[in-house]
């Protein structure tokens, strides 16, 4: 078997966004968007070298969605296989899989049951998670299927990183304990930044800045993730676009009763409406409020610090958590795009050997670190649908 095709599938609620891939080149010969699942249905299909293909088709469920996929990829002109046949395997990312799973994984009525488990701790994607899987099930028997998940990589963390001070019943009971999420994006980028060190690393000391519209701090060290910012769930951490981060938990009695609300409402606001989107009042896109501080908005700036500085104060912990570091790294939407972003992070980092290089930093170069400096600081371009494809074709090669 030289090499595969790999379907990766990353379902929502109302939505499948795919790639299916050439694991021996990590070529994308195609991808696209089913959207409005459920509503009335719209899906976008791009092949490299074509002008993308749009059409709007009623999708009932998942099923219908995955079934409309396969057509797009095996029929007409807008084919890149003769078969459905020349699917090997699919990759399905799947948010929580709790303590359980430390790894990938081919999916099996144990898997399933599992990922149900979760749903608690996940209740916005590991639903939307398994419908992908069973639609693909339903539609593609006989195609092997593998959950990749985003909590994998962190599982490696020891007690003291991950346990909440609470009464410890509530942890035996319920499995409250910090999980991490972005593992998939945490792994693979700490990887890549050891293979252009051109080092093992079981030697490096990394701390990770996967930056997005939600973003997550980690500390690899020699290869494990020994802590991570975000907890139970994708909240706690950083503030991000919408979501609050870390607050005290105190607040949240003390809004509610001068509010007049309920915690459903109190968490959809932590979620949805805090961030800095709450502070700033101008949006939780970051390019916006970029826009909005160069002309002169001041809640724009003040969520703009207040990011770069929650951001600062982690990697001061996790290099001291770890000892030391060898290699900053910043990735995903904000982290690799926003130069400004970088910049104001690591100002003031200088006593930890972190400085950057102000030209390299507005390049697209990967190593941005100033002459000198006894850290790498590195901005590497994050690709969790190609990791995904990679855990795919390896556990199905070795099964």
């Amino acid at each position: 078997m030289s090499f595969l095709k790999i379907l990766v599938i990353n379902a929502g609620s109302s939505s499948l966004k795919y790639q299916l891939f050439n694991t021996d080149t990590g070529e994308v010969l195609a991808k696209g968007l089913c959207e409005r699942i459920g509503i009335d249905g719209k899906v976008k299909h791009s092949v490299p070298g074509h002008e993308t293909y749009v059409e709007e088709t009623p999708m009932r469920n998942h099923g219908d969605a995955t079934r409309i996929v396969i057509r797009l990829l095996t029929e007409g002109e807008t084919a890149v296989l003769s078969s459905l046949s020349e699917i090997d395997a699919v990759g399905h990312r799947v948010l929580h899989g709790g303590s359980e799973f430390t790894k990938s994984v081919i999916v099996d009525e144990r898997v399933i049951a599992a990922i149900k488990k979760c749903i608690p701790l996940g209740p916005l994607h590991n639903p939307a998670n398994l419908t992908g899987i069973l639609a693909c099930e339903e539609v593609m028997k006989g195609i092997p299927q593998v959950a990749v998940f985003d909590t994998a990589f962190h599982q490696t963390m020891p007690e003291k990183a991950f346990l909440y001070a609470l009464p410890y019943e509530y942890y035996e009971k319920y499995g409250i304990r910090r999980y991490g999420f972005h593992g998939t994006s945490h792994r693979y980028v700490s990887q890549k930044a050891a293979e252009y060190l051109g080092k093992p690393a079981k030697d490096l000391k990394i701390i990770v800045c996967h930056l997005g519209n939600g973003s997550s701090i980690s500390a690899v060290d020699g290869g494990k993730c020994i802590d991570t910012s975000m907890g139970l769930t994708p909240l706690e951490g950083v503030p991000m676009g919408t979501r609050s981060g870390s607050i005290d938990p105190a607040i949240l009695q003390y809004v509610m009763d001068n509010e007049g609300i309920d915690i459903a409402e109190m968490t959809s606001i932590l979620n949805k409406k805090s961030g800095v989107l709450g502070i700033s009042g101008v949006s939780s896109d970051f390019r916006d409020l970029d826009e909005a501080k160069a002309q002169g908005n001041r809640r724009a700036a003040i969520a703009l610090d207040c990011f770069m500085y929650a951001v600062k104060k982690y990697i001061g912990a996790y290099a001291a958590a770890m000892g030391g570091i060898d290699a900053l790294v910043f990735t995903a939407g904000i982290g690799e795009n926003n130069s400004a972003v970088r910049a104001g992070i690591v100002s003031g980092l200088e006593f930890l050997g972190i400085a950057i290089d102000p030209e390299k930093n507005k390049t697209r170069e990967i190593d941005i670190s100033a002459p000198g400096a006894r850290v790498r600081t590195l901005v590497i371009q994050t690709n969790e649908e190609l990791a995904i494809a990679i855990d795919t074709e390896s556990l199905v090669k070795n099964r």
